[in-house]
């Protein structure tokens, strides 16, 4: 029943793929594939994708998000784009603490944290992004890893915050290899995340929380993922490039 409660999200996550024009034909394949869902829907493009993505999904049922964003309002960040920048822009969503950012843009649990107030701030829905490395999991950390960075990602963030807020669990080893984790695997995790927020603030709010699962979720095994009772939703990579199998993977949520 609690899950029930829970609207399913499917966030597609662009990465650095599509150009301006080619991200335009791919959001009206998009459009005319994904007419009513129960699902919310909503996509990640890159920055440069996000204005002209504006007037295409205006009057849509997909909702706009970024990849990523500073935490400062303003400044001397070259390079960097704010949340008020995304929020004018048409953008609804912001992915934070990808583990593709921690990897390689020296992304911290500390920052992470900042950048999720910046977010809700600025009312934008952050899906904050967690979970472990294939060393991590094979030495039987994964718990550990998890708990430190949903405790630094949350740091003196209020209850009331979470209106604003989607937890991620993205198994590093399994984005963009073709290996995902069993699906019961993928609910105990989640199941973990929720039991610390539980922890942190009330079981109201853990049960009420959606938690999506990122990790080569694709239009063969979503359906088994969001069957799960911890599992809200998927933040989806390589299949979000491909309007079918994305449309597929929105109708198996709306299927649960």
């Amino acid at each position: 029943m609690e899950k029930e409660m829970r609207t399913p999200v499917i966030a597609g996550n662009w990465k650095m793929n599509k150009t301006p024009y080619e991200a335009v034909a791919l959001a009206n394949e998009l459009k005319n594939l994904i007419k009513a869902p129960r699902c919310q829907v909503v996509i990640c493009p890159p920055f440069l994708d996000i204005p002209v993505l504006f007037s295409e999904l205006n009057g849509s049922c997909i909702k706009m998000g970024a990849q990523n964003c500073h935490f400062e309002e303003k400044g001397a960040f070259t390079g960097e784009v704010s949340v008020k920048m995304l929020k004018e822009s048409g953008c609804s969503h912001v992915i934070i603490g990808h583990s593709e950012r921690r990897q390689y843009f020296n992304e911290t649990d500390e920052t992470v944290n900042l950048k999720i107030k910046a977010a809700v701030n600025g009312n934008l829905t952050a899906i904050v992004c967690v979970g472990e490395t294939l060393e991590e999991r094979e030495s039987e950390k994964t718990e550990e890893v998890i708990k430190r960075q949903i405790e630094g990602a949350l740091k003196d963030i209020d209850e009331l915050s979470f209106a604003k807020i989607i937890i991620a669990y993205e198994p590093i080893w399994a984005i963009g290899t073709g290996k995902t984790a069993q699906a019961a695997e993928a609910d105990v995790v989640c199941g973990y995340i929720r039991e610390l927020i539980a922890k942190k603030y009330t079981k109201q709010l853990a049960r009420t929380t959606r938690i999506l699962y990122g990790g080569s979720m694709n239009s063969a095994n979503a359906k088994e993922l969001l069957e799960q009772y911890n599992i809200d939703g998927g933040l989806i990579g390589g299949a979000s490039l491909k309007a079918g199998n994305f449309a597929e993977i929105v109708s198996a949520a709306d299927s649960i």
